[in-house]
């Protein structure tokens, strides 16, 4: 053991860190990566496009496996009045 471990506390400190400023810091900086030009609204039409592709065209089975998925909530219900439906 050294003389150091003897000066630390038995219980623990109370400790805060405020990265608020850190924060403001690091949104600035992603929007200035996404640019001017970026659209979110577009960005999540985009997505739902990219979803439909995905579950559309689907076999029996798939079909079958894909309402079993939704049933037990693994996967989200669309358009059932959700923000991004």
């Amino acid at each position: 053991m050294s003389t150091s471990d003897a000066a630390l506390p038995s219980e623990p400190v109370d400790f805060a860190v405020d990265l608020t400023g850190h924060e403001m810091t690091r949104r600035a900086h992603v929007m200035e990566a996404l640019g001017a030009d970026w659209d979110p609204v577009a960005m999540v039409r985009g997505e739902e496009e990219a979803y439909d592709m995905l579950y559309s065209g689907l076999d029996e089975e798939q079909q079958r496996v894909y309402d079993a998925l939704l049933a037990a909530g693994v996967l989200p219900r669309r358009g059932g009045g959700d923000a991004s439906a």
